[in-house]
């Protein structure tokens, strides 16, 4: 599929392994999609780290996407924690809609790689007025947090309404 689209916006590292179409971006570059019409679509690079420090497991990155300014629309956090990269990030862009890659990732001892529950409610502390929805979640042996289980956790804090759910497989519709 990537060798037939126009770009892939990646890390540095990741343009290099990929090559042909591969864009390596840094963090808070932007790049823009034209479409139909005129319409554009900022794709803003945003800061990721996949562990704890310490742990090389690669470069990562997140993406904040805009129509009017940057970050206005989504934030995809990408395979992250919450650090204070991604805390920049919600002080930088107001974005409609936080998809959070979360499932405590612990491929590699008692660490995580992705976001818990922990970095789930600082994002919704860091983003207010955002819809949350969270992915990354399940399907992977070294997943440690369920969807429902960070549903769980937000419950237990009144804030079950910040945290879309969904369904595998079905579309989901958000209106804001």
């Amino acid at each position: 599929m990537l060798p037939k689209v126009g770009a892939v916006y990646t890390t540095m590292s990741g343009a290099q392994r990929l090559g042909g179409n591969a864009v390596g971006i840094d963090p808070f570059e932007a790049r823009f999609l034209e479409g139909k019409d005129s319409q554009r679509l900022i794709v803003t690079a945003t800061p990721a780290r996949h562990g704890p420090v310490g742990v090389e497991a690669g470069d990562v990155v997140g993406f904040a996407l805009g129509a009017e300014q940057p970050g206005d629309l989504i934030y995809i956090t990408g395979d992250t924690l919450w650090f204070d990269g991604t805390a920049e990030v919600a002080r930088k862009f107001s974005p409609r809609i936080v998809i959070l890659h979360t499932g405590a990732a612990e491929p590699r001892g008692r660490f995580h790689m992705t976001m818990g529950s922990e970095d789930a409610l600082e994002a919704a502390r860091a983003f207010p007025d955002a819809a949350l929805i969270a992915v990354h979640n399940e399907g992977w042996g070294h997943l440690r947090e369920s969807q429902d289980q960070l549903a769980e956790v937000f419950a237990s804090f009144n804030l079950s309404k910040r945290l879309t759910r969904f369904e595998k497989g079905e579309a989901l519709t958000i209106s804001w």
